[in-house]
């Protein structure tokens, strides 16, 4: 199991955020990945595709794989399924999916409303849950609007799941940097 009940995991591209994250779970015991990734034809992608086969030949063979085709899976499971610890993975391609669906649209109520449920979700959750998510601050302002709109939308959720986790990390050249740390908990 996790050892915070709610964790984030941030990091820059091939950081080591997803594999680190999925270290905090146990692989012999049951766990509900959240893949995020839209799905694609392989032969118009095949690069992507590569990606997400990576992404499931990882995973332990006793964790149960959902899949958000339309972002609003995420926080349902987040919520509900408190009988296995979930991972979610991950949030870039998450809020991606949000912004397509809604056309790019600056401010954008359906983004707006989709992020409140998730922190809501996460806020209340009171089983083991590790979310996965791209550090987008740190790099230079993207030169195209909707660039700027993911950097915006992601870092602000980022900031909202920051404040209700229970730990918090940064991945740095495969390391992790301790930004919240989760209080010990009594037994």
């Amino acid at each position: 199991m996790t050892r915070a009940v709610r964790s984030l995991v941030l990091g820059g591209t091939r950081s080591g955020k997803s594999a680190w994250a999925e270290s905090l779970l146990d692989e012999d015991s049951p766990a509900l990945y959240v893949a995020t990734a839209r799905a694609v034809d392989p032969t118009s992608d095949p690069e992507w595709a590569d990606r997400i086969a990576v992404h499931r030949a990882r995973r332990s063979s006793r964790w149960d794989t959902v899949v958000d085709p339309d972002g609003t899976v995420t926080a349902s499971v987040v919520q509900e399924r408190t009988d296995v610890a979930v991972l979610v993975d991950d949030l870039g391609t998450w809020v991606t999916g949000l912004l397509d669906d809604a056309g790019w649209v600056r401010d954008a109520p359906s983004v707006a409303a989709a992020r409140a449920a998730l922190v809501e979700a996460v806020a209340r959750r009171s089983g083991p849950l590790v979310l996965v998510s791209a550090e987008v601050g740190l790099g230079v302002v993207p030169s195209t609007s909707a660039g700027r709109r993911f950097r915006d939308e992601l870092g602000l959720l980022n900031s909202e799941l920051a404040a209700v986790c229970d730990d918090v990390r940064l991945l740095v050249a495969g390391l992790p940097v301790a930004l919240k740390v989760a209080a010990p908990r009594e037994h």
